[in-house]
């Protein structure tokens, strides 16, 4: 007896599959309605290792722990500045005790130049993240350095508008930039104090030899001239080996030790450094000097010589440029030193760079050297547009 082949289940046409994806599409948005409207505090959620249940007030206090937990202070401020919640973290940071702080105004902790500068960047770009440099005011008068970020928060069902703020504490990053930059100054002051004894032990030792053995090779190829071969040839090489040797001894120790920065004054020292390096590497380079009525004090000439000189080794190593020009300008407060070339520029934030101590090194060499005599260091760079390099240094360093 034959057995009946049950039919086969129906197969789903598209217009039901559609519907059934329309109806669970108005579940979803019906729910996420309510939970909107805070008419569902409970969401269920399924997945792999089964359902779950999570509640929005639980979501809220975890959340709160988080902020309370934080090593930053977090404050959201109404439009008026009014401080409307902060945590622990920023209440210890203004030495105020936490009721103090919420419902105040946040402009109680700012100086007015802080203010102004808070109410500038919050017009500038009316939603993008910003971060200032202030100083707080504490409770006690005092002030701390702090890092503010700043992002605007919008309420989609009240298009309530609020700040949101993440202050950082910055006090410890400034007493890192001091102790670099002691260090910085310190290590400058070794470099010259090095440089003075190389240069010492260069013009009364080696140069001294160099000239020695430069005479015995000149006797040497005078005794050799009445004769033709490769001895001869080899004994006139040798004297142009020494020669050329001594040149760079001296050149050498020139520049470690510049007399004629002492003797002749700023703008010869630059002209003579600028002329041999256009000599030695055949980049054009074009010196403008100021006639200086006031002449600055011997450290801060020795700075402006010593950045020149560090500018001028980064652009031969590294600029790949075929144009410099070097300007030295005067005004009734300073001198102004700028050292402009047509390479192939860079980004200081690179991380490649900095490894290479490119950055770390040279650069912050040459701010540490002018901001140790008064003065102020500006780089204005990019990849593929050239290097300028600007330094201003007073006549009369502030107090």
């Amino acid at each position: 007896m034959k057995s009946k082949r049950k039919p086969a289940p129906a197969r789903a046409t598209p217009a039901r599959e559609l519907a059934a994806v329309r109806t669970r599409l108005a579940e979803t948005e019906q729910t996420l309605r309510a939970i909107r409207n805070g008419e569902v505090d409970t969401v269920l959620v399924a997945g792999k290792q089964g359902s779950h249940i999570f509640t929005l007030n639980g979501a809220a206090h975890t959340y709160r722990m988080l902020i309370e937990t934080m090593n930053e202070g977090a404050l959201t401020l109404a439009s008026d500045h009014t401080i409307l919640f902060t945590n622990q973290c920023f209440a210890r940071l203004v030495k105020t005790p936490l009721e103090q702080v919420t419902g105040t105004s946040f402009r109680r902790f700012l100086s007015p130049a802080d203010l102004s500068a808070l109410r500038t960047l919050l017009k500038r770009s009316a939603m993008a993240d910003h971060k200032i440099q202030v100083r707080l005011i504490t409770g006690d008068a005092a002030s701390v350095p702090a890092q503010i970020s700043i992002h605007r928060l919008v309420d989609p069902g009240s298009a309530l508008v609020t700040l949101g703020m993440v202050v950082t504490d910055m006090t410890e990053a400034r007493r890192n930039e001091e102790r670099l930059r002691a260090l910085a100054n310190r290590v400058a002051e070794v470099q010259e104090a090095e440089r003075g004894r190389v240069a010492l032990d260069l013009h009364d030792n080696i140069t001294q030899m160099l000239c020695a053995v430069l005479f015995r090779s000149q006797t040497l190829a005078v005794s050799l001239a009445g004769y033709e071969g490769p001895t001869r040839e080899e004994a006139l090489a040798l004297r142009e080996m020494i020669s050329r040797t001594s040149t760079d001894v001296e050149r050498i120790s020139r520049n470690l030790r510049p007399g004629v920065l002492e003797f002749l004054g700023l703008a010869a020292a630059l002209e003579g450094t600028c002329t041999e390096f256009a000599r030695r590497t055949g980049i054009r380079l074009r010196l403008t000097c100021d006639t200086l009525n006031t002449r600055l004090s011997a450290e801060a000439e020795l700075v402006l010589y010593r950045i020149l000189q560090e500018a001028l080794q980064n652009i031969e190593r590294h600029a790949r440029a075929s144009h410099v020009i070097v300007r030295l300008n005067g005004s009734p407060d300073g001198v102004r030193l700028s050292i402009q070339d047509d390479g192939v520029g860079f980004d200081p934030a690179l991380p490649s760079l900095r490894r290479r101590g490119m950055i770390d090194l040279g650069l912050l060499g040459m701010r540490e050297r002018a901001n140790h005599v008064g003065g102020t260091f500006q780089i204005k760079t990019a990849p593929r547009a050239g290097t300028k390099i600007v330094t201003r240094i007073p006549f009369q360093p502030p107090v």
